[in-house]
């Protein structure tokens, strides 16, 4: 498996954003920002950094929580979200924005440009794709919150202003069935002009690695997104 590295960006408001880095060890094919989790970069985390460049794509994950110094939280769901509720919607496209120069850098042009995020990821993933020209984006087991933070822009007013090919994938609602917001998502979306698809897994809940085999197709389907449409 290929190995991690830590780089830090200067930004212009004085503070510094921390990335984790996987390079292929072969030719690159393209290159993705990975959007981390409500808990931040946890092993889960900087493990698919890790598959993703061992598949040919130049890797990088912003850490969103950076202003507060913290890389992951340990505590319980409410100190999460009081996390979340602390990240301001300006500073997050600034961050993602500077994992894309990071990219640029590296010789990675916009249309070889992926965003791949999982849960709160998931959800600015889907906003990015609606605000940024890239090649493709895909939002992994978001629980179809419609507001995911108290300063994140609606998700389903994002949905109907994708400019990328995006694919959603999530878990299935407390009776098995698909959320309405996930819903709501799916018909927005399919009001772009772009390619858009929509999986539920009606038993994996809201954890990408909820269920083995629902992960397993999960993530057979983002690579073959990325393939399709990162060229």
């Amino acid at each position: 498996m290929t190995d991690l590295r830590r780089e830090t960006v200067p930004l212009v408001d004085g503070s510094a954003l921390r990335l984790t880095v996987a390079s292929p060890d072969s030719s690159i094919r393209g290159g993705i920002v990975v959007l981390h989790e409500a808990r931040g970069v946890t092993d889960t985390v900087r493990g698919l950094v890790q598959e993703l460049a061992g598949d040919g794509w130049l890797t990088v994950a912003p850490h969103l929580y950076h202003r507060d110094g913290t890389d992951e939280i340990d505590g319980s769901d409410d100190r999460v979200q009081e996390q979340v509720d602390r990240l301001e919607g300006a500073q997050v496209l600034a961050d993602t924005d500077t994992a894309f120069g990071w990219l640029a850098d590296h010789d990675i042009s916009p249309d070889r440009m992926g965003i791949l995020g999982f849960d709160l990821g998931g959800s600015v993933a889907l906003l990015v794709a609606a605000r940024r020209t890239l090649g493709a984006a895909v939002s992994v087991a978001g629980e179809g919150s419609l507001q995911p933070s108290k300063d994140l822009p609606s998700l389903i007013d994002a949905a109907g202003e994708l400019t990328c090919p995006w694919l959603g994938i999530y878990g299935g609602g407390t009776d098995g069935g698909a959320d309405p917001g996930v819903e709501r998502l799916r018909e927005a979306a399919a009001k772009s002009e772009v390619a858009t698809d929509v999986i539920v897994y009606s038993r994996s809940g809201h954890r990408f690695d909820a269920d083995p085999d629902a992960a397993a197709d999960a993530w057979q389907r983002t690579l073959n997104w990325f393939d399709s449409h990162l060229r």
